[in-house]
């Protein structure tokens, strides 16, 4: 997965992501997918990638965007549900 991730990346001129923000974003997809709905997993990504492209573009850090976008999506989470 990783190579086509980078071909994806090279094919939008964008850098390849790194380890950690590939961590980052298959946790907060697992928590939306299991704590909201899965089907809206890849719309999440959307307007979380849309928000990293508006404050990059404004001039912070895409490490400091997308950590921004993590936390701004993890408080809108709905609680874990409690284990039985």
């Amino acid at each position: 997965m990783n190579l086509w991730m980078d071909d994806l990346a090279e094919m939008f001129e964008l850098d390849p992501l790194t380890a950690a923000e590939t961590d980052s974003l298959l946790r907060v997809a697992r928590d939306v997918a299991h704590r909201v709905e899965r089907k809206g997993t890849p719309l999440a990504s959307f307007l979380l990638g849309m928000h990293v492209a508006r404050r990059t573009t404004d001039g912070s850090p895409r490490a400091d965007a997308l950590d921004d976008a993590i936390a701004l999506i993890e408080a809108r989470l709905p609680p874990v549900p409690e284990q039985p």
